[in-house]
């Protein structure tokens, strides 16, 4: 399986334009992105000294172009692109490659929907057809808060 290949049933393709997280929340207790970081130490983008630190990867934005065949893209598997790490600037450019290959289907799954409402206002983003924003929760108190 190539790197951007992935197991996962529910989407196609991986992208992680940033990787690393914190914990936010009892769903992140067992998070599968943090144990896989810890394996991949000093490989794949991932620091060797804290595999699982926010880490920007500037050069992966242009991947998405490469990819001809239109595929449903879990955008930052390995991370939180709305983790108060990820510069606003880097999400508008995460943004922006979204936009521009509109044959793909974009999944992007965060635990901090606020931040992701206001970034996106802030840089006026309309709505892409192509980008499913969504939320992940954990139990009904989580689903109360963040939807």
């Amino acid at each position: 399986m190539r790197m951007a290949d992935t197991s996962i049933d529910w989407t196609d393709k991986v992208w992680n334009p940033a990787t690393g997280c914190t914990k936010v929340s009892e769903g992140c207790r067992n998070c599968y992105a943090e144990r896989m970081a810890k394996r991949l130490a000093g490989r794949a983008g991932y620091p060797a000294e804290h595999p699982f630190a926010v880490t920007l990867h500037p050069d992966r934005l242009s991947q998405p172009f490469r990819w001809r065949k239109p595929q449903r893209i879990f955008v930052n598997s390995m991370s939180d692109l709305f983790h108060p790490d990820v510069p606003d600037e880097f999400i508008f450019r995460v943004w922006q490659t979204m936009a521009a290959t509109p044959w793909h289907t974009y999944q992007v799954l965060t635990k901090r929907p606020e931040r992701m409402a206001a970034v996106l206002n802030s840089y006026s983003v309309a709505p892409l057809p192509n980008v499913w924003a969504m939320t992940s929760i954990e139990d009904q108190a989580t689903a109360d808060l963040r939807i």
